[in-house]
């Protein structure tokens, strides 16, 4: 068995694609690339037959009808073989050293009798705009040169998350959580970083910059305008995490897991909330109580903690200044942490 399945869905990426695979490829033969190529209408679907020719025994291409980037994950993990499994989106790339610090990682615990089930790295963003980056760090909220469970984990800065780019999963916790991504779905990565998580006992934090995060494309995902346009799909998988769990119940076994996916959850529907706000048009508005009266149906408990926490109260606030309130503070922290 090979140590990591990198899946790389690509749509339409034929002209980044390559940088993408390069630099998963100086990780050398003890790895397995998945190329899934949704339903391109470019050259993605040649240029990944050309790597798999090339890499025989390491890349695999597989093309499938257009699904979306949940179903691309999906299909990578369906075929993936490896002991790790780990999520990179065709147009985002990881750093050669702290590559090749994971794969001295992974195989330790490969060589355990019981190996971790997630491993977690920094990550950075790398902005389009004014070519600056952010590195988003973990290295005072997680125990470092140890394995860790939820008990020991300590106190979450305010933009401080578990995102696909930080995380590598043990394959089989994967397939135990029974995560099955929404197709024609974007923001299906969030779910992907919070299912699985109950089922996650042993954690390690490896302190390198592994992952770069290409943002500022106005055609990407978290480009403001297009989450806009997309919002009935952030709805979608807010909903759909709403009802993942009962987080009162989770509580009671393991209450530091309940309480950050918890404070996830609030950020999930601060994000919604704030959308709607931006929009501002009637539909939008009703869209936005619909939500709220979704969460208080299904899962009262958690409807008041998020809605009296400082987050879900900041974002929340009734009438058209409340909105404008919500809208001005959101400005103000996107040129601050310039997260889309």
């Amino acid at each position: 068995m090979k140590l990591i399945t990198f899946a790389v869905p690509c749509y339409n990426s034929a002209a980044y694609m390559n940088k993408c695979i390069d630099s998963l490829l100086d990780a050398g033969d003890d790895i397995e690339i998945i190329l899934i190529n949704d339903g391109s209408k470019d050259e993605t679907g040649s240029i990944a037959d050309d790597y798999a020719s090339r890499y025989p025994g390491i890349i695999r291409a597989i093309h499938q009808e257009n699904g979306g980037h949940g179903e691309g994950v999906n299909q990578g993990l369906r075929n993936a073989s490896s002991l790790y499994y780990k999520v990179v989106d065709s147009d985002d790339w990881v750093e050669r050293e702290s590559l090749l610090a994971v794969m001295d990682k992974l195989r330790e615990f490969a060589a355990m009798s019981e190996p971790v089930d997630l491993l977690i790295t920094n990550y950075v963003y790398e902005h389009a705009e004014d070519n600056s980056s952010f590195t988003q760090q973990y290295h005072r909220t997680f125990p470092e040169d140890r394995i860790f469970t939820w008990e020991d984990v300590g106190h979450f800065k305010p933009t401080q998350y578990l995102l696909m780019h930080s995380v590598i999963y043990r394959t089989e916790i994967l397939r135990k959580s029974g995560i099955e991504l929404p197709k024609h779905t974007f923001y299906v990565d969030n779910i992907f970083v919070y299912q699985p998580l109950p089922d996650v006992e042993t954690m390690y934090y490896l302190n390198t910059d592994l992952y770069r995060y290409f943002i500022g494309r106005s055609d990407q995902s978290v480009n403001e305008k297009v989450m806009i346009k997309r919002i009935n799909q952030q709805l979608k998988v807010t909903r759909l995490m709403i009802d993942a769990y009962d987080l009162e119940e989770l509580k009671r076994t393991q209450p530091k897991l309940a309480g950050y996916m918890l404070r996830y959850l609030s950020m999930m529907m601060a994000i919604c909330t704030v959308l709607l706000s931006v929009d501002g048009s009637y539909k939008a508005v009703l869209k936005q109580k619909a939500l709220w009266s979704f969460l208080k149906k299904n899962n009262p408990a958690t409807y008041r903690k998020i809605k009296y926490s400082s987050l879900g109260g900041m974002t929340n606030m009734p009438g058209r200044l409340g909105r404008k309130i919500t809208v001005d503070a959101y400005r103000i922290a996107r040129r601050v942490y310039k997260f889309n």
